[in-house]
């Protein structure tokens, strides 16, 4: 039906038509109840980037005399493994269209009349979404990570001469402080990094999650965050695996009450222990 498809590795999951809620994202989108959240202002903070490779979390180290600040142009590589790479998105029109088309492939449901219709509509406002994340949030408190391939030498001529292959995945990472969610961290837990809306373009599966996990362990040290939280459909083993793979523990799942709901699947909450240091 389109050029390509895409497979959801949600880490949030919600009902139909609905993009994000406002708990996961600070920002609701083609929702019937939709909410705008303004975040508050903060000040700009200068970081060290760190680089990602294939070796294991605890012996990546930091990238010397490279130094940037959240938020520039500058397209950094936060995580590298696998012949891919995960940057922060660039602030560019085409990028942020590019980007809203992969999570809108994702998070779209199909319909039986006017599908192409709709979709359309579902991607304009995921495209309005990201951009209001992207305009209101403070740069170290939201960010949207993409991944696209690595390509060096030969790889590179390639892909100038040809067609480019262009983001393959995206993630949101956000600082969130859901006091349900505070209440399965330690007590001295404020606040913590919240990993939503994974979507990886179908025909591109190869560990490109693993690699957008690794850059949200970057970002989470980068960021001073200690603990690092997402959602997953409790029947959903394959995303379960691949999160479990990652350093996530199960640490709560949905009450009763919350899954009783026709058409509503119960959720476990997951949580990750960031063992990163600068």
């Amino acid at each position: 039906m389109y050029a390509y498809m895409t497979h959801l590795l949600r880490s949030c999951p919600n009902t139909s038509l609905e993009f994000r809620t406002g708990s996961s994202y600070g920002f609701s989108v083609f929702s019937k109840r939709s909410n705008l959240i303004k975040s508050k202002e903060f000040s700009r903070r200068n970081f060290v980037v760190q680089s990602c490779s294939t070796l294991p979390a605890g012996e990546v180290g930091l990238v010397e005399n490279e130094t940037t600040q959240i938020g520039t142009n500058v397209k950094v590589d936060l995580a590298t493994q696998f012949g891919w790479k995960v940057r922060r998105l660039a602030p560019i029109g085409d990028e942020i269209r590019e980007a809203a088309q992969v999570q809108a492939l994702s998070f779209y449901e199909p319909t039986f009349i006017f599908n192409d219709f709709f979709f359309e509509l579902f991607k304009a406002e995921v495209l309005a979404g990201l951009l209001y994340k992207l305009r209101n949030s403070p740069q170290d408190r939201y960010a949207c990570l993409v991944a696209e391939a690595e390509l060096t030498g030969d790889d590179e001529k390639a892909s100038s001469s040809d067609s480019k292959q262009g983001l393959v995945g995206v993630v949101d990472v956000t600082v969130l402080r859901d006091q349900n969610v505070l209440n399965h961290l330690p007590p001295d837990s404020q606040e913590y990094l919240y990993i939503s809306g994974i979507a990886v373009l179908e025909s591109f599966r190869r560990k490109i999650a693993t690699v957008l996990l690794k850059a949200c362990d970057i970002v989470s040290n980068l960021w001073g965050f200690k603990y690092l939280v997402l959602r997953a459909y409790e029947d959903d083993y394959g995303a379960r695996e691949l999160y479990s793979n990652a350093g996530y523990k199960v640490v709560s799942v949905d009450p009763p009450w919350q899954t009783s709901w026709v058409g509503r699947k119960r959720r476990v909450l997951m949580v990750k222990h960031n063992n990163l240091t600068p």
